[in-house]
């Protein structure tokens, strides 16, 4: 599958992006990713609202075998589109709008991602904290030492 028949067979849903993922392409709308266009086939989001449609339909949902283990792999959040809908593209847009809010629903579920950054700021703004308490006696001790002449050896 090209780019080119991708964006004619969602053309009654809308406007698609399109982009390189893995072995084919990944498909979204609203910057939501809702179908995987891989070699093996088309695959739309789904879940537990819309997998027992899947399963009418004969679908099975995607499956990939890993390289280092020969062990496969069973992504039960994407699933095959039937192959019938490839001839009807009504029928078609109102799957990929039951996947993409299959997919909007996701990603309400979903955690927020946090930045590394955001980790460290925060962490160095407690160790500041914990500094700030315990600066006062350890600078003072030490000019108090400096004035009365003893030198601190460490080793």
């Amino acid at each position: 599958m090209d780019r080119d028949f991708l964006i004619d067979l969602f053309s009654d849903f809308g406007p698609v992006t399109i982009r390189r993922m893995f072995s084919g392409f990944g498909i979204s709308a609203d910057g939501i990713n809702f179908a995987l266009a891989l070699r093996a086939g088309l695959y739309l989001r789904a879940d537990e609202q819309t997998i027992p449609k899947f399963e009418t339909e004969g679908s099975k949902p995607f499956q990939y075998q890993q390289r280092s283990t020969a062990k496969i792999v069973t992504v039960n959040s994407y699933w095959e589109l039937p192959a019938r809908l490839f001839d009807d593209s009504e029928e078609l847009a109102a799957w990929a709008m039951a996947a993409l809010a299959a997919a909007q629903r996701a990603a309400v579920h979903k955690r927020p991602k946090t930045r590394k950054g955001t980790k460290k700021v925060a962490a160095t703004k407690k160790s500041v904290a914990k500094k700030k308490t315990k600066s006062p006696v350890v600078p003072a001790r030490r000019a108090s030492r400096a004035r009365a002449g003893i030198q601190n050896h460490r080793r």
